[in-house]
């Protein structure tokens, strides 16, 4: 049998070292001798011994806060030896290496899986307007491990080395140690009045030292009780 779809680019990347690498920019392969976390949903294939366990959004804490704010991560443990591949709606997959001292605030639905050495939590984004619609809570990663987040379409890395601002929709993730706030980005005035807007109203800003990650896509916002919206979401190949 011959076809191009066998060629050795597609075929399954083997490696002698447990944990997470790329099998190639849309998909993730993680080579499983223990746990590691991963978004519900995201595994497309396994082979081996490997048991999928639901968590919510990771320990009753903050189950509870997934529930009041809309964000949160929802997670599933994998365990067991064998291959896992992951992936998120053919979206790109970036690999970030946390070291000690590091820690990286994301928006939660760029996260695909992360090693279970790692810690993690949601907080509140600082400076949040209650006048916005976007997001007030994002996930926070710290400790030692790698990660894995997915961005729609190939992002830019700004250096914050003057005042930044970002579509909250946009924005994948950021250097925890930024300060943030919200900014009205839209004018108000007699246009505003009849309906005519410019569909920027609110952009996040960011202030300090440090980066932000900005994908060339707006997540959907989800309106509603316990509303969603991304407000956000060193390190490895995303910054190469």
């Amino acid at each position: 049998m011959r076809s191009a779809l066998f060629s050795a680019e597609n075929l399954e990347k083997e490696s002698a070292q447990p944990g997470m690498r790329l099998q190639n920019s849309k998909m993730l392969k993680v080579e499983l001798n223990g746990e590691c976390m991963a978004r519900v949903g995201s595994m497309v294939a396994y082979q081996g011994q490997v048991q999928f366990q639901a968590l919510g959004s990771g320990g009753l804490g903050k189950f509870l806060k997934q529930k009041l704010t809309g964000e949160g991560v929802p997670l599933m443990k994998v365990s067991g030896r064998g291959d896992v591949f992951l992936a998120d709606l053919a979206s790109d997959v970036h690999l970030i290496d946390l070291e000690p001292g590091d820690a990286l605030s994301i928006n939660g639905s760029s996260v695909l899986a992360f090693d279970s050495t790692l810690q993690y939590d949601i907080k509140m984004v600082q400076g949040m307007g209650m006048a916005s619609s976007a997001g007030l809570f994002n996930c926070v990663f710290s400790g030692q491990g790698r990660i894995a987040v997915t961005t729609k379409g190939t992002p830019v890395v700004l250096n914050v080395d003057q005042p930044t601002y970002v579509d909250p929709q946009a924005a994948v993730c950021w250097s925890a140690g930024l300060q943030t706030g919200y900014h009205r980005a839209e004018q108000l005035g007699l246009g505003t009045l009849f309906g005519r807007r410019t569909g920027e109203a609110f952009t996040m800003s960011f202030a300090g030292q440090g980066f932000v990650v900005v994908q060339p896509s707006e997540e959907p916002p989800v309106l509603g009780s316990g509303q969603q919206q991304s407000g956000g979401g060193v390190l490895g190949g995303l910054f190469d």
